[in-house]
């Protein structure tokens, strides 16, 4: 996010973690990101990896020691909720562990999300239902069940 124009991370960069992830996934995931090839400067992502499964878990950090041996210069950064800190991959890593507060202001990261985010010639897409012809957006409501 350092400038408005470098891009948002691709879909192979990125891995959101729920307790269904394979260990396949992990595996394959891991795998992009480790592998001596993989020198192309992207950055990899697992989101919520504390949602992990023990025996996923357990097979992506032996996964994860064989292959690091092979790369050294990978760039891997693991996000895990805090109030899950001691399951197992928060564990594992934990000698890594940084807590991040965001560097930029809200409004700043709203816009450079709105950058690449907005639909540049409006068509009939999904993107007209939100506002300022963004692709994607977000709908909550305070009570459970009611149409999202």
């Amino acid at each position: 996010m350092n400038s408005p124009n470098q891009p948002l991370p691709a879909f192979d960069e990125v891995l959101l973690c729920t307790p269904q992830t394979t260990a396949e996934q992990v595996r394959l995931f891991l795998r992009r990101c480790l592998s001596p090839c993989s020198r192309d400067g992207k950055i990899y992502t697992m989101l919520y990896a504390d949602e992990l499964s023990y025996d996923v878990s357990c097979r992506a950090e032996e996964l994860f020691q064989h292959l690091q041996h092979y790369n050294s210069t990978y760039r891997l950064v693991i996000l895990c909720n805090c109030e899950r800190e001691h399951s197992y991959i928060p564990s594992v890593f934990s000698q890594y562990k940084v807590h991040m507060i965001p560097q930029r202001p809200l409004a700043e990261i709203q816009q450079y999300l709105q950058h690449h985010y907005r639909v540049a010639q409006p068509s009939s897409s999904a993107a007209s239902v939100f506002k300022d012809n963004m692709c994607v957006g977000i709908v909550s409501s305070k009570r459970a069940g009611v149409g999202k």
